[in-house]
């Protein structure tokens, strides 16, 4: 198969998608750190994103309607990073470890 026919074809980027997408869940299953499940998250997020624009490229009348979907995931990825680092932060301040299970014994 050419490789130029690769890019217009909704299969490949839904592969693309869902590659990151699974990547992500298993980076959030596996990870024992909490900057490891950040860059998980943001593997899921990314999957999601690269979806939405392949579905808004070739199927919707309009294509910015992915375009904006995209952004505002990106937006939404910002906005968790920096809460989810915060968070990170003040853990490590409490406990000296960024590790899952030191931190299991929290109350809330």
């Amino acid at each position: 198969m050419d490789i130029l026919t690769l890019s217009s074809n909704l299969n490949t980027y839904l592969t693309i998608g869902a590659f990151l997408f699974g990547m992500g869940v298993y980076g959030l299953v596996q990870h024992q750190t909490f900057i490891g499940m950040l860059i998980s998250a943001e593997l899921v997020l990314a999957g999601a994103s690269v979806n939405f624009m392949a579905f808004g490229h070739f199927l919707a009348p309009d294509p910015t309607v992915g375009q904006i979907f995209a952004l505002f995931i990106i937006g939404l990825a910002a906005a968790e990073a920096a809460i989810a680092l915060s968070i990170i932060i003040a853990v490590y301040r409490n406990y000296r470890s960024i590790d899952v299970e030191d931190v299991a014994e929290l109350k809330g």
